[in-house]
């Protein structure tokens, strides 16, 4: 009788444990099409809203650009103080970089591992 209730024991501790892989092996899977989807629709809005506020900003800098040049009653002038403008940013923004580094990494690893 001993033996009989051991073999269904095992028969039954069996079965939970072909389940339980199979439960995490699909949760698995979940997460990570969580996870992809996340990923893919974060980038494309940061595609789309980064190609309009590039638009947009080389058009406020062409309208700042002739605007200099009617003002400094130079061709070219202009263009130069924008494009310098530019450069002061950019070399700003290098000096930033870890500043700018630390929130992203951080809300993607809120992404990622939630």
């Amino acid at each position: 009788m001993a033996l009989t209730e051991l073999k269904k024991d095992l028969t039954e501790a069996e079965a939970d444990v072909r389940s339980y892989l199979e439960n995490s092996e699909e949760y698995a899977k979940l997460k990570i099409f969580k996870v992809l989807m996340e990923l893919v629709t974060t980038f494309a809005i940061t595609l789309l809203v980064g190609a309009l506020a590039l638009l947009a900003l080389f058009l406020l800098s062409w309208a700042a650009s002739n605007a200099l040049n009617v003002v400094l009653e130079s061709a070219y002038l202009g263009f130069l103080f924008t494009g310098i403008g530019y450069i002061l940013i950019a070399i700003i923004c290098y000096f930033l970089r870890d500043k700018i580094n630390a929130p992203l990494l951080r809300k993607f690893s809120k992404h990622y591992f939630d």
